[in-house]
C-alpha cells in the first residue's frame, strides 16, 4: 500500500543520459562503475543505488534518466559523473518484491492511487507531452551479486509531491 514520506535532502553521485526503454542499460550498467568510483576516493554508498527520471515521453520514447548512488557527505563529481542533491519535501512511496520489468504495473498503480488521493506531483509538462519530474525515484534495494535472481528484488518508488 503507498504512503506518505518526509525525506531530507540527499546528497548523490551519478551519470544522466538521454535513453529509450530499450537501451537502460546505457545508464544502468554504469552503477557498478559509479560504486567503485566512489571507494576508489574513499567514500562509500548510504544506500541504496536509484534510476532518477528527469523527463519522460513514452510517446516518443525518449527518457532522461540518471543512474545516481546516495553518498553520506557531498563528493565532487569528475568527467561525466556529476554531483547533486534529492531534494527533501514529501514523496509517495510504495515497494515491490519481484522482477523490474513489473514496476511499470506498481508505477501505474502509484499514480492511480495519488489522482484517487487528490495528490500532485512536482512536476511539469511540456506542449508535446514530455513530463519534467523534480525526483522520481526507483531505489534498488537489492545487491546482484547477492541476489542474481531478479525475481526476488526489493525496489521502492519515491515520487516527489508538489508543495
Amino acid at each position: 500500500m503507498p504512503e506518505i514520506i518526509e525525506l531530507p535532502e540527499r546528497p548523490y553521485v551519478g551519470v544522466r543520459k538521454t535513453i529509450t526503454m530499450t537501451s537502460f542499460n546505457l545508464v544502468g550498467d554504469r552503477i557498478g562503475e559509479i560504486i567503485g568510483w566512489l571507494i576508489e576516493r574513499g567514500a562509500y554508498p548510504a544506500g541504496a543505488p536509484f534510476f532518477k527520471y528527469d523527463s519522460i515521453n513514452m510517446a516518443a520514447d525518449r527518457l532522461v534518466v540518471a543512474a545516481g548512488v546516495p553518498v553520506a557527505t557531498p563528493v565532487e563529481g569528475e568527467g561525466d559523473i556529476f554531483a547533486a542533491t534529492l531534494p527533501a519535501g514529501r514523496y509517495a512511496t510504495v515497494s515491490h518484491h519481484g522482477h523490474p520489468d513489473q514496476l511499470i504495473d506498481v508505477t501505474d498503480k502509484l499514480l492511480k492511487w495519488a489522482a484517487g488521493q487528490g495528490l500532485t506531483w512536482d512536476k511539469t509538462a511540456d506542449d508535446d507531452g514530455t513530463e519534467h519530474w523534480s525526483s522520481r525515484l526507483e531505489l534498488y534495494n537489492t545487491n546482484p551479486a547477492e541476489e542474481p535472481d531478479m525475481n526476488n528484488w526489493d525496489t521502492d518508488l519515491q515520487f516527489r509531491l508538489a508543495d
